[in-house]
């Protein structure tokens, strides 16, 4: 996967990610403003159920479908992210993107990536070795 591919799918699913939690939230909080949730105290106790409840339920779903879904895509990005990496002479990326996303900081590992990281699928350009002085002087006096 290039790096322009997991850029994208970062930005994407960043968005859904965001997007779904506005969603969740709005929802829940328009149904609770509204009246939708019978509480006693701080328990919810019933739902009323109407067809503004039913709507609102409707979209804290999709609110919760897109969280997943953003969710899934941000752990793809940092899949292909690690392997575009390990492709690398330098495994200096490849290790802080494998050891800060295990240990559950990868959104500022790829934030980090996506903003100056290298593209392991770019071929660097073939090392041609240049003889050294010493080999160049025996030749000519062969």
């Amino acid at each position: 996967m290039s790096k322009p591919t997991i850029t994208k799918l970062f930005v994407v699913s960043l968005i859904a990610l965001v997007g779904g939690i506005v969603l969740a939230v709005l929802g829940s909080l328009v149904a609770f403003a509204n009246g939708a949730f019978v509480m006693s105290g701080p328990d919810l106790t019933a739902i009323q159920w109407s067809p503004f409840a039913w709507s609102m339920i409707g979209i804290t779903l999709i609110g919760i479908v897109a969280i997943i879904g953003g969710a899934i895509g941000q752990f793809v990005a940092w899949i292909g992210a690690v392997l575009n990496t390990s492709r690398l002479q330098d495994r200096t990326w490849f290790v802080v993107l494998l050891v800060v996303g295990l240990l559950s900081f990868g959104f500022v590992a790829m934030l980090v990536y996506v903003i100056a990281g290298p593209d392991g699928t770019i071929a660097a350009p073939p090392q041609v070795q240049q003889p050294q002085p010493a080999q160049q002087m025996h030749r000519l006096f062969r």
